[in-house]
């Protein structure tokens, strides 16, 4: 497949999927939102699950591409980690974050949405055991288990999401909780590092 083409139906499928939800998602309203034909996007994607498993496939990709930081120092590309998780939707995709969490919600029924939050799960958590070791190497952090605080992060991170998405609460307070938390196992204060 072309890959503008298969980019036009991904963010047709965003937009779809941020205006109608999961139940209301077809492969109709799909091509509504882009210059294709429902028949072009059958010849693409069999169903709505496997195109919806290669929008979760892009959307992890650009969240990689979010969590990139050039930065050596880890206390950064911690900040820099923290900004991207928590940061606040762009104002075109105002309904993204419940249509994730309608997606999140389909994942015990659908194992191939299952096997995309897993991997997207298993990308924050290597990042963040890798900022974790390398400070602990460079001696910004305290000696402490890199796993088990990626796996508070992320765990902190989808309860986040959640209790924007259900409460409307704002990520922001969620944020400061684990950088409190992250204080205690880390011995770091967010925000402390001098940047040149």
């Amino acid at each position: 497949m072309e890959t503008e083409t298969r980019t036009e139906i991904i963010e047709a499928t965003n937009r779809a999927l941020c205006e109608h939800g999961y139940a209301g998602l077809t492969m109709k309203r799909i091509a509504a939102e882009s210059s294709m034909t429902t028949a072009a996007i059958h010849y693409h994607f069999d169903t709505k699950e496997e195109l919806l498993n290669a929008f979760l496939d892009d959307l992890i990709e650009r969240f990689e591409q979010k969590l990139d930081c050039d930065a050596s120092d880890p206390r950064e590309r911690l900040n820099s980690f923290l900004d991207a998780v928590f940061s606040p939707p762009e104002p075109d995709t105002e309904g993204f974050p419940v249509a994730i969490m309608e997606l999140k919600a389909q994942s015990p029924y659908h194992t191939l949405f299952r096997e995309r939050f897993l991997d997207l799960d298993e990308v924050m958590r290597e990042v963040v055991t890798d900022i974790v070791k390398d400070g602990i190497e460079a001696g910004h952090f305290e000696e402490t288990d890199p796993a088990e605080v990626a796996r508070l992060v992320t765990t902190v991170s989808n309860g986040a999401h959640a209790r924007t998405v259900a409460l409307g609460e704002q990520a922001e307070e969620t944020r400061q909780v684990l950088e409190h938390t992250l204080e205690l196992h880390l011995g770091w204060t967010p925000g402390s590092e001098v940047i040149a």
